[in-house]
C-alpha cells in the first residue's frame, strides 16, 4: 500500500463532505462549476480502475470513498438547479 497516495486521497477527500454540507444546506450552486466535479469524477474512475487491474490495494476504498462523495455532490447541483427554476 502506498501510504503517500493514500494521505493524498484523505486530503482530497476531506474536502467532499463540508461541499456537501454546504450544498445540501444552502440550495444553492454558487461557486460550483459541474464540469469540475465531472473531472474531478473521472479522475477518481481512472484511479479505481488502475488499482483494480494493476496495483490493487486497500487505497481502492479511499478512491470509491471520494467517488461515491463527488457523486452526492453532482446529484445536489442538480437538485439544486431544479429548485432555482420554481
Amino acid at each position: 500500500m502506498s501510504i503517500f497516495e493514500a494521505i493524498m486521497l484523505l486530503c482530497f477527500g476531506a474536502a467532499w463532505p463540508l461541499s456537501i454540507y454546504k450544498s445540501y444546506t444552502s440550495r444553492d450552486n454558487s461557486g460550483k462549476s459541474i464540469s469540475f466535479l465531472y473531472i474531478i469524477l473521472i479522475g477518481y474512475i481512472a484511479g479505481i480502475i488502475h488499482k483494480l487491474f494493476y496495483n490493487y490495494d486497500l487505497v481502492i476504498y479511499l478512491y470509491i470513498l471520494n467517488f461515491l462523495m463527488v457523486v452526492t455532490d453532482i446529484m445536489l447541483y442538480y437538485r439544486n438547479k431544479g429548485l432555482s427554476r420554481t
